[in-house]
This record gives structure tokens, sequence and C-alpha cells, in this order.
């Protein structure tokens, strides 16, 4: 398989590096990351500027080679990450574009293009987080509403999110993964309460997000009634197929830092810590030539990514968490500097075994879909 630019990508790829190259030093300086209203602010302006250049829509009216490419440049460049606008871009949207009604996405994918309106993701819930099909939130129909009433944890951007990709069960009698609806939730709905959560790193990206008989409109469904596990599943071979695209890069990016730091300090002089950062450095090529080839899949198969998604993201989540911990041990004491480069990163990494599906989920998939092995009883 050829993973080198076609012709046109390379062109895409030249004209978006002088892009960014003159319109990133004139960006406003970045809000403190507790203020929240100042991120939504500052996301949605660095989204406004992409509409206005046309890369807006790279997410989902792009082919997946060139979605990885803006992401990959993006991220050389030093760009603003897509942050509150990260359901919407890389979650909602494209499953929206794949899975929506004419009208539905005419109303929802060109404000979030244009950066007017942010979503959060409704999925987990405090009995139900890696067993999705579980999930106990009700859905009742009620002429043309639901009614839902149920809770949702790890709500990511709830606090200031205009919507809601909202998991929903409407039939409970039927079988666990085909009773369920995906629904698009206006968060100024009455009956709903948001009651952020406080992270590890002392962030509130998350919440928890309580439903008292909120009516849905029907017409905010996606996918038919029932037959939201096959829509949720859409959503999520984007969020393990190409949304970490920009990761890769930026661990790349912190390998040769910490490769620096060590000459800098001493740690260079112990082998084994040099062998870690080899071994890094391999891990972190091979995903990246990983990702590549699923995006190729995904091209070939209509541009939804497939199942190897999930083994990209395994590896993924292991090996973040061992960049960051090979960085502890660069840092010696000062890993424990909340100030220090690296430190906050360690503790967010911990979250990336069970963050889009835990790791333990991903082998299940890995083996029973891609190996044809049987399912547990």
């Amino acid at each position: 398989m050829d993973l080198s630019d076609t012709p046109e990508e390379a062109a895409f790829r030249a004209r978006l590096r002088e892009w960014l190259a003159a319109v990133l030093p004139a960006l406003p300086q970045k809000p403190d990351p507790a203020d929240w209203p100042g991120r939504r602010a500052y996301d949605l302006g660095w989204q406004r500027t992409l509409y206005d250049a046309g890369y807006a829509d790279v997410h989902w009216d792009a082919s997946p080679a060139l979605r990885m490419i803006f992401l990959e440049e993006s991220e050389k460049a030093g760009a603003p990450y897509v942050g509150a606008n990260f359901v919407g871009l890389l979650h909602a949207g494209p499953t929206i574009a794949a899975e929506g009604t004419d009208a539905q996405r005419a109303r929802w994918l060109p404000p979030i293009l244009r950066g007017e309106e942010v979503w959060c993701q409704g999925f987990s819930e405090p009995d139900a987080g890696s067993d999705l099909a579980a999930l106990r939130t009700r859905a009742r129909r009620d002429g043309d509403d639901y009614v839902v009433t149920g809770s949702k944890i790890w709500t990511s951007h709830a606090e200031v999110a205009d919507w809601c990709e909202l998991l929903v069960r409407t039939d409970p009698d039927a079988p666990r993964h085909r009773g369920i609806t995906w629904l698009a939730m206006p968060m100024d709905a009455e009956g709903i309460t948001v009651r952020p959560l406080r992270t590890l790193a002392g962030s509130t990206e998350f919440a928890e997000v309580f439903l008292d008989e909120v009516r849905v409109p029907a017409a905010n469904r996606v996918g038919a009634e029932n037959d939201g596990w096959r829509v949720t599943m859409v959503t999520l071979s984007f969020e393990r197929g190409t949304a970490f695209v920009g990761e890769v890069v930026a661990c790349r990016r912190v390998l040769r830092q910490l490769a620096c730091t060590a000459k800098e300090n001493g740690r260079w002089d112990d082998p084994a810590l040099r062998r870690r950062l080899g071994r890094l450095d391999a891990e972190f090529r091979a995903l990246w030539r990983l990702t590549q080839w699923n995006v190729s899949e995904a091209a070939a198969g209509g541009g939804v990514p497939g199942v190897g998604g999930s083994v990209f993201k395994l590896r993924y989540s292991g090996a973040r968490q061992e960049l960051y911990d090979t960085a502890a041990d660069i840092l010696g004491p000062d890993a424990l500097d909340l100030d220090r480069p690296w430190v906050l990163d360690r503790l967010s990494s911990l979250s990336y075994t069970i963050a889009a599906g835990t790791s333990q989920i991903q082998r299940n998939i890995v083996a029973e879909r891609m190996l044809g092995l049987p399912k547990g009883r």
C-alpha cells in the first residue's frame, strides 16, 4: 500500500502550511485553562477563522487522507486544539453527516463549522461506563417528543455546550443493543442539571448531567428509533479512528523534547533510559503508519473508519502513558511540580485507557470482530 502523498494531497499540505504560518502569529492569547467561557469563545473563534479560510469542513467533507494531513500539520505548527469543539467536529458532526437527514445536516452542521455551537457527549452513565449497552436513561415517546429521564457522567464540555449527542433507551424490553436511540438534545431544555466534575489535574471539562422529564423533539432523532447502537458505532469509529491523529504528532514532538531534557540534566547517560526512548520512538512511528493505513482503509470504505481504529486506540493509550511515565523519570523530583511541562499531561494520560472505550473493550473488539474469536460467556 502506497502511503505517500498524492499530488493533490501534497498541494493541500503546502497550502495549509503557508496559511498556518501566516495566521498563527496574529492569534489572541489563550485564556486561562480554568476559564471555560473564555475557552469556549477562543475555540469558537479559531473555528470561525478556519471557516473563513475554507478549512472548517475538513473533518467530514474531505477525504480521510486530507483530514489526517490537516490534523498533522495543525499540530506541527502549534495551531489551537479543537478544544470545546471536539465533540461537534470529531464525533457528532461526522455522525450526523453520515447518518442524518438532509434537514438535520442543514440544521446542525453549518453552525458547528462556523464556530457558533458547541456539542457535548452524553453516552456514559454512572453504572454503565465501559458497558455502554447497559445504559438506563429512559426516553418515552409522547406525541412529537421524547421525554427523557436519567443521568449521564463524564459528559465532555457539558457546562458550555449548546447540544448533546445523547444515547437513551427507548425499548426496555428489547435486547440490550437493540433498544437504544441516538438523540440531539438542546442543552437549554427544561429539566437539565449540569454538575461539573473536577479531575485529578484540577480541570472541569467533564460533568454529570441529570435529566428530569426533558422533552426532546422526535425530529432530533438521528437514525431510526431503537437503531441507536449502530449509529453509535459510527460515532465511536470516528472517535477511535482519526480523532487522535494530532495527538500522535504531539507525542512524537514531546519525545524529542524529552531526549533534549535528558541530555541537559544528565539522565541521558542511563542506557536503560535511552533504550526506552528509542523503543517509544519506534512505537509512535509505527502508530503513525497504522493511522495512515486506517485512513486508507476508511477512504476505500466510504469514509467511515473501521475496527482498525480499536487496534490503534489500544496501543496508543498504553504508549501515551509510558511516554509520560518516562517524562516523570527524566524530571525526577520536578515531576511533582504541577507548573512543570508534562506533569499535567502525565495525569491526563491516566484516563486514556478508559476514555473512548476501555482497553478491555478494545481487546474484545479486536478479538471478536477482527480475529473471529468466540464471545465470552
